[in-house]
């Protein structure tokens, strides 16, 4: 027994760690003569609630007095295991505290289990305004279709975590588009945000590698649908005597003109306007799902849409700037709008959005680089894919226009040699 050994444990955070999202994880440090050990407590917080001088969380977090709680029975549980390594060895190290601690604390997680955490992360995320609520409302989704998979496949309500091996998300995403009906790209999508999950449990050290990791989410290409300006002004100047499709529809031919996708678009208030540096009225503020500072100049048409809904009931009553109905209504009266004005094409919020890239932005000679900017794009590679679609209709409109004028041309000819 080694009454001169030093021993001390601290909490701090580990930076190197951080996931895209801010959050990081809060670590254990054990020391012992000088030696160190450490190991994740499986809590992560942003850093601006943590107090490093005191290594705890600051009160001002709503989760502080649980998470700090949390971290004083860690420490009473890593004390008692090296007071009662110390009574029985001459000489104890940091490690030997931190496999007796483990040893007896480490507790098996299961799949839906780091699944619900994940969500209740996603969740206090989305109450400080860091995340857009379509994101949890989907990961909040899958989850659904995760425990209804699990029962499937195990016949069970559960599956501890190193049960999981690759052919589950394979066998996870066949059942996806077989069962569930649901098509390549949605399917894919979905496999990304479980090995997204997966990635978190390794952070916490739930598990020592993603199963999923080898997975490859291949996206197939389709067709980038947009209104041609023809279409685009049929719609604008189209008469309604039904309010609730006037309104769907001056929500729609606003985003034709700012590229704002719905989540975007619904959460706009009279806040986000404001006087740019040509004197004129723009829309600054962050797009939600690339946190991008985006400041979009308002063309005449979107501008004479804000005032038109400036005095309506549910705008006025929520400082909103359009009176934007749920998602799910407003896809189904818009294609109520899409067949009154004889519109073929798919009237969803991505149409409106390449409708704004395509036919309002690059169509007018707008540069790539500017469109970049507006779109919200964080890589122009993104914005190019709009570049070759306006390319392809330029080069059809030009075969199209050379038939026409190669006729003409034909037809008097054969007149000249009769």
């Amino acid at each position: 027994m080694n009454f001169n050994q030093t021993f001390s444990i601290l909490f701090w955070l580990k930076k190197s760690k951080m996931n895209k999202q801010g959050l990081v994880p809060i670590w254990a440090r054990i020391t012992v003569d000088g030696q160190r050990a450490e190991f994740s407590t499986q809590k992560q917080i942003f850093p601006k609630f943590w107090d490093p001088e005191n290594s705890k969380v600051l009160e001002k977090y709503s989760e502080a007095g649980q998470i700090n709680d949390y971290l004083t029975l860690v420490k009473a549980e890593v004390i008692k295991h090296y007071n009662i390594l110390i009574s029985t060895k001459e000489i104890v190290s940091a490690d030997d505290v931190k496999k007796s601690y483990k040893g007896v604390k480490e507790i098996k997680k299961t799949f839906l289990q780091l699944f619900r955490q994940f969500n209740q992360h996603l969740l206090e995320r989305r109450e400080v305004n860091d995340l857009s609520e379509g994101r949890h409302k989907r990961f909040q989704i899958l989850y659904g279709k995760c425990r209804d998979f699990v029962k499937s496949k195990f016949r069970r309500t559960d599956v501890d975590l190193d049960e999981l091996k690759l052919n589950f998300i394979v066998e996870f995403e066949h059942y996806l588009r077989a069962v569930e009906k649901i098509g390549h790209n949605t399917a894919m999508k979905y496999a990304k945000d479980l090995k997204q999950i997966m990635k978190y449990g390794v952070m916490l050290e739930y598990i020592s590698t993603n199963p999923f990791e080898h997975f490859k989410c291949s996206i197939k290409k389709t067709k980038r649908e947009f209104l041609d300006q023809e279409e685009l002004d049929l719609l604008y100047k189209k008469e309604f005597n039904v309010k609730r499709l006037e309104e769907v529809r001056d929500c729609y031919v606003f985003s034709c003109y700012t590229g704002y996708a719905y989540s975007d678009a619904e959460a706009l208030t009279v806040d986000d306007i404001a006087v740019g540096i040509d004197g004129e009225k723009w829309i600054i503020r962050n797009r939600k799902k690339t946190d991008t500072t985006e400041n979009v100049p308002l063309l005449p048409i979107p501008l004479e849409i804000i005032e038109k809904y400036r005095d309506h009931e549910y705008c006025k009553a929520f400082k909103k700037l359009l009176p934007m109905n749920s998602n799910q209504r407003y896809n189904a009266y818009l294609k109520e709008v899409a067949d009154l004005c004889g519109i073929k094409k798919k009237l969803t919020t991505h149409t409106a959005r390449h409708t704004f890239a395509t036919t309002v932005l690059l169509l007018n000679d707008v540069p790539m680089e500017t469109a970049m900017e507006l779109l919200g794009h964080t890589d122009i590679r993104t914005t190019q894919i709009y570049g070759k679609i306006v390319q392809k209709k330029i080069s059809s409109d030009m075969q199209k226009l050379k038939g026409k004028l190669s006729k003409p041309y034909i037809s008097n000819e054969k007149k000249f040699y009769k």
